[in-house]
């Protein structure tokens, strides 16, 4: 064996002697394998007592957050839209607790109406078919709970904590006797009308629709100029200032053909100049000056003669004849300040059975609201022209009728915005229909819903306006429904006069409390008698069922009742919500009809703040769809990058628009994700051994390096906090990912490496360095919890120190106050911007192949004033802030002609000398150090190893 051999073979193994990262968090996260279990630990640990049962314990004596779970419809599987939306609640609740509050979350379902309805009918058929009413009830109660459970199972794998073994349900007996209730209190308020009025019907789901049922579409339809004959044509020339007893037509326009069997008025306005003028082949046409050249292209006549002018309220009370009216009946022009010029003629085709500014003023001028349209869709037989034919199949037979009349002026095709049932995307006609209605303006519930609107924090703030013009400009709200499966409109209605029962509101009571303890057979398994014995004769069970919306806007008041009895005050009612969350198309929905039975029932606001979040679209700001293959199924995401990863996507994203998502972005957070991962693996791993008992440095025997990191960690706590409580989650990922790459891992951590490895274990300045990292982790840990759930589980139970008690219901670390040192805030204003100077001279050394790390290295800093006494005051330490292996802070005027000039982002110029240094490397610290080779017991290590390892150990002040 040579020399060489036996010298290695002699030398002693220093690693030993190192204090390596030493943890069982694991740098794969593996979080698909590793999720499911967590998960089943959370349902099942501390005996059989879930996780959440055990936060709503710990947590009672807190004051209460409420928030509110918009509930999503029980059927199908959850897409991504719902698991951002679930994921944003969860983040909410938990910071709440952060900030001390006892935060409940009752997750629920929409369970009612017709989409589960026509899931039922495709196995059973429809009511009547297999089963009776009653039998498909129950059919649809038993698919609800299905669809349910497979939404709940998602939903818990995403990490969301909630009281998901006692949800609330719009078909649980408890909260559809509440909803009935919730009733009785807006019609003891006054605001619940039956009337006969034009609706948004579907003919698709048979049933009138609610606003936020109904979806604007493009269509392309028939554009019509129909002329009405006006009866005495003498007598209207003579209006316009002219003579003679030519035929004379008003002309309207419309696009839809389908109504002019139902024309029962025309409308202008009253301050419009309308024309009498000879137009043509088609003789002498009333129409509004204003429109006069439109019209006059359309129907391609290059020189209209203007014959007269006259106010429209001059037309009043003339008549005319329907084209289709063998009996030729007088019809009335009507005054009506809703005719405007944005198109047609300027005179509007009236059928007060078809729209809503129709029917207003035909009962404002007395007209019957009548429509030979029947709900199947159908004309009733013997109606002229359409009599026996499918609405969608009349527009070219009116056509070809009116062109037969001599009546139509001109026909085109016109694309317009359309309103579409949102369910079948099919068009939808306005049809008038006995229906029972909230009423906006009959006992004042406008302008209540509007100042509460004013009321209420919305964020972001466009939706307010959003909303406020909507409640503003929207109609009745029409609650009834056509429907098997749903809440009954458990009322009794007068045969004699269509008016409720005058003790509705004690009968809806009594109806409530049957179907609390009988369910809703209770009602309808019932007749009159059974509710009332006087004049039962004269009074009908209304067969409707309540609006959907109804259901999921009564959950202010039901979920409530349901899971929160305790809750309520003296006479019944909910607390207020801190916190409605949902996408931006609930301000025309669950946002909306939540404000509307709220104010109706109880004169406020059911919320304090909504929140609303935009819709996910792929990264080129694509919608989601099957053909174009861009869906991104969360199921998906949790089987292979795991929940906290979809969690994370959630955070990062900027909930106030469009949320997108693909593949190639969630790689992007995957690798945000490991970057946070691993600056936690790197705290646990030095924390190994460290017992806070006994081994916490106070804050004022903390070295100046780790008081400054500490001071540092409480201002990014404060932007955290505050970020959290703006409810501005994607700045809490940018805070958060930046202090990891930055304050952690391109500074303070990545300088804290030769402390933590080559100290002696028990060194004070060990220690401090270590009671540091504790007091980052504690409080990172609290920071990620609500939005990477798993993670903060994981990293709480391997932290030091008592963890017997869950991450989920701690609060913000208290982090302990800094005291000043001799190093003072301005100094390290400028050590680290002298450190980024540094790195870059360093890797131009690098680059040049003079250096390989920068421990290769030693600098020399020239700076005066100011800038050289920072420098100087941590001496000979400075070489552990540069992480080279020498580094000295000199008068500027010592500066060598070697020496290159730096500029400071502050204004401050100091200058720089960097060269490699010749002296050996040390073979334990890898510092190279000129008494390497000094010392005969360890010839390999510089003398301050020596010290570590045999003698007292070095000292540290600063870094």
């Amino acid at each position: 064996m040579n020399d060489t051999v036996k010298d290695a073979a002699a030398a002693p193994d220093y690693k030993q002697t190192l204090n390596l990262p030493q943890t069982d968090f694991p740098m794969q996260a593996n979080l698909a394998a590793r999720e499911p279990k967590m998960l089943e630990a959370w349902e099942g640990e501390r005996q059989g007592k879930g996780l959440y049962a055990q936060i709503d314990a710990a947590t009672k004596g807190r004051p209460d957050y409420w928030f509110v779970d918009g509930p999503p419809y029980a059927n199908g599987d959850i897409h991504i839209g719902h698991a951002v939306n679930k994921v944003l609640k969860d983040m909410i609740v938990k910071a709440a607790r952060l900030d001390g509050f006892h935060a409940p979350f009752t997750p629920g379902w929409d369970c009612h109406g017709l989409p589960i309805e026509l899931q039922v009918e495709k196995k059973f058929g429809k009511v009547g078919d297999k089963l009776n009413a009653a039998e498909f009830r129950a059919e649809c109660r038993k698919y609800a709970g299905e669809q349910i459970a497979r939404q709940r199972a998602d939903f818990k794998r995403l990490g969301v904590l909630a009281d998901w073994e006692k949800p609330y349900l719009t078909m649980d007996p408890k909260f559809e006797a509440e909803q009935l209730r919730v009733l009785s209190r807006i019609v003891a308020n006054g605001h619940v009308t039956r009337g006969f009025k034009p609706v948004h019907w579907c003919l698709d789901c048979g049933s009138s629709l609610a606003e936020a049922e109904v979806e604007y579409q493009d269509k392309t339809s028939f554009a019509i100029d129909v002329g009405f004959t006006a009866h005495d044509p003498a007598a209207l020339a003579a209006v316009f200032g002219t003579s003679g007893a030519a035929p004379i037509r008003y002309v309207i326009w419309t696009t839809t053909p389908w109504t002019i069997p139902a024309n029962k008025a025309t409308s202008v306005n009253p301050e419009l100049d309308y024309l009498l003028v000879e137009m043509g082949e088609h003789g002498r046409l009333v129409l509004a000056e204003g429109l006069l050249e439109a019209c006059a292209k359309r129907y391609g006549v290059a020189a209209p003669v203007v014959l007269g002018k006259a106010r429209g309220a001059a037309l009043a009370g003339r008549t005319y004849a329907h084209p289709f009216d063998a009996a030729n009946a007088a019809l009335p022009i009507l005054c009506g300040e809703h005719v405007t010029l944005d198109a047609g003629t300027g005179l509007v085709h009236t059928a007060p059975a078809h729209g809503v500014d129709d029917y207003n003023i035909g009962v404002a001028n007395g007209i019957a609201v009548e429509s030979p349209l029947m709900g199947t869709g159908v004309y009733a037989a013997g109606t002229p022209v359409v009599g026996g034919l499918y609405v969608r199949k009349v527009d070219e037979p009116v056509i070809n009728a009116l062109r037969e009349a001599g009546a139509l002026v001109h026909v085109s095709k016109f694309d317009h915005s359309y309103p579409h049932c949102w369910r079948h995307k099919t068009p939808l006609i306005f049809r008038a229909t006995p229906q029972w209605f909230v009423s906006m303006d009959g006992n004042g519930l406008r302008p209540q819903a509007l100042d509460a609107i004013a009321k209420t924090e919305w964020i972001p703030g466009w939706g307010e306006d959003r909303i406020r013009g909507m409640v503003a400009e929207r109609p009745d709200w029409c609650i009834s429904r056509q429907r098997t499966w749903g809440v009954p409109m458990a009322v009794l209605v007068d045969r004699r006069t269509q008016t409720l029962h005058p003790d509705s509101e004690a009968l809806l009571r009594r109806v409530a409390d049957a179907v609390d303890a009988n369910g809703l057979e209770a009602w309808f398994g019932s007749s009159v008698s059974d509710w009332i014995s006087e004049d039962a004769e004269h009074y009908d069970k209304c067969p409707d069922t309540l609006d959907v919306w109804f259901d999921s806007g009564s959950v202010h008041q039901c979920s409530f009742v349901a899971n929160h009895p305790d809750k309520l005050d003296a006479d019944g009612l909910a607390p207020q919500a801190d916190m409605y969350l949902e996408g931006s198309d609930q301000h025309r929905g669950w946002f909306q009809s939540s404000l509307l039975t709220s104010v109706a029932m109880r004169g406020r606001s059911p919320y304090k703040a909504v929140l609303t979040h935009g819709f996910t679209v792929d990264e080129k700001g694509n919608k989601m769809s099957k053909s174009l293959g861009n869906v991104v199924a969360p199921q998906t995401v949790t089987k292979t990058l795991g929940a906290d990863v979809l969690r994370l996507w959630v955070a990062a994203s900027d909930y106030s628009g469009e949320i997108a998502i693909s593949d190639n972005l969630l790689k992007r957070i995957a690798d945000a994700y490991r970057r946070i991962r691993n600056t936690v693996r790197y705290l646990l791993s030095n924390l190994h051994g460290f017992d806070p008992a006994l081994h916490t440095v106070a804050p004022d025997q903390l070295l100046s390096m780790d008081r400054w990191a500490l001071a540092e960690l409480g201002r990014v706590q404060g932007e955290i906090q505050a970020a959290y409580g703006a409810k501005q989650f994607h700045q809490v990922y940018q805070l958060l990912h930046n202090y990891c790459a930055v304050d952690l891992g391109s500074l303070y951590l990545d300088v804290l490496k030769d402390r933590l490895y080559t100290l002696p274990e028990a060194s004070h300045a060990r220690r401090s360095a270590q009671t540091v990292l504790l007091h980052i982790a504690e409080a990172m840990v609290r920071w990620i919890a609500p939005i990477l759930s798993f993670t903060a589980d994981e990293i709480w139970k391997l932290l030091p120190g008592d963890r017997r008690q869950t991450v989920f219901i701690q609060t913000w670390y208290a982090l302990p106050a800094v005291g000043a040192t001799s190093v003072s805030d301005a100094d390290w204003a400028v050590l680290l911007e002298a450190r980024e100077a540094v790195k870059k001279e360093l890797e131009t050394l690098r680059a040049a192949g003079t250096i390989g790390s920068a421990l290769d290295a030693d600098v020399a800093l020239y700076a005066d004033g100011a800038a050289e006494a920072a420098l100087a005051k941590v001496g000979d330490e400075l070489r552990f802030w540069f992480i080279t292996s020498g580094a000295s802070a000199q008068p500027l005027a010592l500066k060598p002609a070697s020496a290159r000039e730096a500029k400071l982002e502050s204004g401050v110029t100091i200058w720089i000398a960097a060269a490699a240094t010749s002296a050996e490397k040390c073979g334990r610290c890898w510092h190279r150090r000129p008494d390497v080779g000094s010392h005969a017991a360890h010839p390999a290590l510089c003398g301050r190893c020596i010290s570590n390892i045999d003698g007292p150990g070095e000292a540290r002040q600063h870094v």
